[in-house]
């Protein structure tokens, strides 16, 4: 063949191929406006329909032939069987439906595949745990194989992207759905079904990092049978990339504060009615939020079970899982319809420290810097045991000698058998200065009491630097713990396991030294929760800023008591330290009660309550309460003990100085109440005394005092500032009123005789200072009296007035340690007048009066 008919002959082939594309385009451009979509609209809707087995609603329907022929349908909606609800089944804006072309040329109109893109997609399963896709499996298992209709009969190719699976139950619609989902769903021939997912986890209620909660996927075959619970399946399912704490916020709803990385995986085989099922839960690097363990705990368990359908039984469980250098192996029947379950746990030289991760992911701040050794090995069985009611009843009478005579009822064994061994245990570090060892420990079984539920128990005898060692009773169940606890410890040694147990505001006991305390203490609750240990006060049987807890829940119980001999107590808000001679501290649900405490504080000396709530509802203040008492107390040497003093003359005022806090002296909050059978306020005595105080961190607020004094009844309000002075100094105000005064005791105060009618006085005064100079010297106030039928004798130059007198009542002004007469008016038989007057305060309080006008004269 030459080269020019080769030449035409190829261009002859592009001529064609152009002729070709030419005609394709027009047709793609001419032959859509010219087909007539709405007569595929009812078709296309009943032939989804049809495959679906759900009545479907579409909008509209447009023709689509690149890059293959098919339709693009606008608003699809799927309903959903009457008896799972009203919402539809499925819904998306938009939908493409490839068409199957041999279909076209046999005449009929057939759907090869459907996808969607962010459609919503309802999972619903009813009250007799139905889904509602078992009806779509039942249509399509009841359309397929019959005979020329078959090929009608084979579901399209089903696929769905970036949609949204949401899960209901009946109509309630659950926080659980999946989201960015994708989906697939097809027949690979008539007899079979295939389903491919993968989605991300998520709650409609709470906001989550979706890249923690991971990634489901699965793989899901199923084949045709008779009935839709006998349909064989194949299932495999994996959950990856998952971290606990997101994991937890969308399970529970909260996040626990666990931290790690978790996968999941589970393998099906059977069918609903019967299906053997086996599960594999990896963890690694499990710990609490709050610290990183130097050796998190991991796990690996893998489970195999057969589970029942219809009778929700589980058969043939067997779980092991590798931990450390040791292995935990779980077996059991779990059946179904009332009947008793039955397991066994067993542990082959299991680490305590992997107990001890446990506990502390579980709760929190529990001994971060704890280490265990030892190794726990054993196997516990559990089994219920019925008795015969009529074999007791029998048992309950013997007879003896001819005589029935009633026994003890037969002992019915409890469900649990077997025991655990832990052995070389030791537990160091967590601020232990030395370690807790037991060679040997036995886990044993104890039979449940009435209303209680099956535990293990296991006693040890811990030394803790007292007379008698610390004797400990665990009691271990599913739900909980209860440990009792009697015996001595030193304040070091019970320092240091507090702080060990997690106990919050431990760090009290610090204040706190002397003879071994004394514990009768039972404490239970819940393995989850986190621990709220009401111990608070142990460290202080005075008020204590952190003593004051906040309104917090407590799941953990703690009742009993503490006592203390001869102990030592300092609190930074002191200048010295406060001795004990003895005191108990009674705990229980909602609080800490020190009562009685015998105390001594530098010359003072009395007993003491204190009332330390623990569960407060807010947002009502929750305020330690304290009761004192004191046979007699100096308000001089209270003030020099608590506060310092001033005094430069003496060595004991010099050392307190030096001892007192240079700081600003802030005071806990509290309420209480003070008596004193005798209160020396300088150069007057008070008598049964009682008040009622709160103090604050500024000061001391006397809300009520009540004595009796000069012969009198005094009521009084006040306070005392700690530091409200440019010079740091303490300083008071006192408003004050005086019934029924004594005369002669008053004038005694002044050296002078004074004599008649009971009388009153009212007043106010502000003072500063640490000494009594001070005090007066600062003095400043205001304060009137009402005396009848009186007079005043003694002294110098005293008034004729005042000799003798029906009424007298005066006015007077405090102010630079002088009490100055104002306004005032005698009155006595046949004669009216005033008195000129000041008295002086401090030490040696003088009254001195002015002499008369015309006695000046004649001098």
């Amino acid at each position: 063949m030459t080269e020019d008919s080769q030449g035409r002959k190829s261009k002859r082939k592009r001529l064609w191929l152009a002729l070709a594309l030419l005609v394709a385009f027009l047709a793609i451009l001419v032959v859509p406006p010219m087909v007539s979509i709405s007569r595929y609209k009812n078709g296309i809707t009943r032939l989804m329909s049809a495959s679906l087995g759900r009545p479907v609603r579409l909008s509209s329907v447009e023709l689509r032939l690149l890059p293959r022929p098919g339709f693009v349908l606008t608003d699809l909606s799927v309903d959903e069987d009457p008896g799972f609800g009203a919402e539809p089944f499925l819904h998306a804006n938009t939908v493409t439906a490839s068409i199957r072309l041999l279909s076209l040329w046999r005449g009929r109109l057939e759907i090869d595949t459907i996808s969607v893109d962010e459609a919503s997609l309802n999972l619903v399963r009813n009250d007799d745990g139905r889904w509602n896709l078992d009806s779509l499996f039942h249509t399509a298992a009841v359309k397929t194989g019959q005979g020329p209709t078959a090929h009608a009969a084979v579901l399209p190719y089903l696929q769905a992207t970036n949609s949204r699976i949401n899960i209901k139950k009946g109509v309630e619609k659950l926080p659980y759905s999946l989201v960015n989902t994708d989906i697939s769903f097809w027949q690979p021939n008539p007899e079979d079904w295939r389903i491919r997912l993968r989605g991300q986890p998520a709650r409609t209620d709470l906001n989550l990092e979706l890249g923690d909660t991971g990634i489901v996927r699965m793989e899901a075959s199923l084949k045709k049978a008779s009935e839709l619970r006998l349909m064989p399946m194949h299932v495999d399912i994996e959950w990856k990339e998952a971290q606990l704490g997101q994991l937890s916020r969308l399970i529970i709803g909260a996040d626990p504060g666990w931290r790690g990385d978790l996968t999941g995986e589970l393998h099906l085989d059977g069918n609903a009615e019967r299906a053997q099922v086996k599960t594999r839960l990896r963890a690694i690097g499990v710990h609490r939020a709050e610290f990183a363990p130097e050796s998190p705990l991991d796990f690996d368990a893998r489970c195999e079970f057969a589970y029942r359908f219809s009778s929700r039984s589980t058969e043939n469980l067997t779980c092991y899982s590798p931990l450390g250098n040791g292995q935990i192996r779980f077996t059991g029947e779990l059946p179904g319809e009332g009947a008793r379950p039955r397991f066994s746990v067993e542990l082959d030289k299991i680490p305590v420290n992997a107990g001890l991760d446990a506990l502390r992911t579980v709760r929190s701040g529990f001994g971060p810097g704890l280490e265990a050794k030892g190794t726990v090995s054993g196997k516990i069985s559990y089994a219920e045991v019925i008795a015969d009611p009529e074999t007791q009843i029998k048992s309950a009478t013997k007879p003896v000698a001819g005589k029935n005579r009633a026994t003890k009822p037969a002992v019915v064994p409890g469900p649990l058998t077997g025991g655990f061994l832990v052995e070389g245990f030791e537990l160091s570090g967590g601020g232990l200065q030395s370690p807790i060892r037991i060679a040997k420990l036995a886990v044993d079984p104890v039979p449940p009491s009435d209303g209680e539920a099956s535990a293990l128990a296991a006693t040890l005898s811990i030394p803790a630097g007292g007379a008698t060692p610390l004797s400990v009773t665990a009691h271990l169940a599913l739900s909980g713990y209860q440990l009792t606890v009697h015996g001595q410890a030193s304040v070091a040694r019970a320092r240091e396991l507090v702080k060990l147990a997690g106990v919050a505001n431990a760090n009290l006991l610090d204040s706190i030294a002397g003879e071994p305390l004394t514990a009768d203490l039972t404490a239970e609750g819940p393995w989850r929760p986190e621990q709220k240990f009401p111990l608070v006060a142990i460290a202080a049987p005075g008020p204590t800023e952190a003593a004051v807890p906040t309104a917090l829940p407590t799941t953990d119980r703690v009742s009993g008591t503490v006592s203390l001999h001869n102990a030592n107590w300092k609190a930074d808000y002191l200048v010295s330290g406060v001795v004990i001679s003895s005191a108990t501290v009674h705990l229980d649900d909602d609080q800490v009660r020190w009562d009685p405490v015998a105390f001594v504080y530098g010359p003072i000396k009395g007993t003491a309550t204190l009332t330390l709530p623990i569960n407060c509802v807010a947002p009502q203040p929750c305020l330690p309460k304290f009761e004192m008492q004191f046979a007699q107390l100096d308000a001089g040497a209270l003030q020099a003990a608590v506060l310092g003093a001033k005094e430069k003359v003496t060595l004991i005022s010099t050392l307190l100085e030096k001892l007192r806090p240079t700081a600003p002296l802030v005071l806990p909050e509290m309420l209480g109440s003070v008596k004193a059978d005798t209160l020396l306020l300088g150069p007057l005595t008070l008598k049964d005394v009682t008040s009622t105080l709160r103090i604050l961190d500024d000061g001391v607020h006397i809300t009520a005092l009540d004595a009796s004094a000069l012969g009198g009844k005094l009521h009084a309000a006040g306070a005392l500032y700690t530091s409200k002075t440019e010079k740091g100094s303490p300083s008071y105000m006192l408003e004050a009123q005086f019934e029924k005064l004594n005369p002669a005791q008053v004038g005694l105060l002044v050296g002078q005789r004074w004599s008649g009618e009971s009388f009153a006085v009212k007043g106010k005064v502000e003072l500063s200072g640490f000494t009594q100079n001070d005090l007066a010297d600062s003095a400043k106030g205001t304060l009137h009296f009402d005396w009848q039928r009186g007079s005043v004798a003694g002294g110098t130059a005293v008034p004729v007035d005042l000799a003798r007198f029906n009424k007298w009542s005066a006015d007077a002004v405090i102010a630079g340690g002088i009490i100055t007469l104002k306004d005032n008016h005698v009155e006595r038989p046949g004669h009216a007048g005033t008195i000129q007057a000041d008295a002086s305060l401090g030490a040696a309080a003088k009254v001195r009066f002015a002499t008369p006008k015309e006695t000046q004269a004649k001098r």
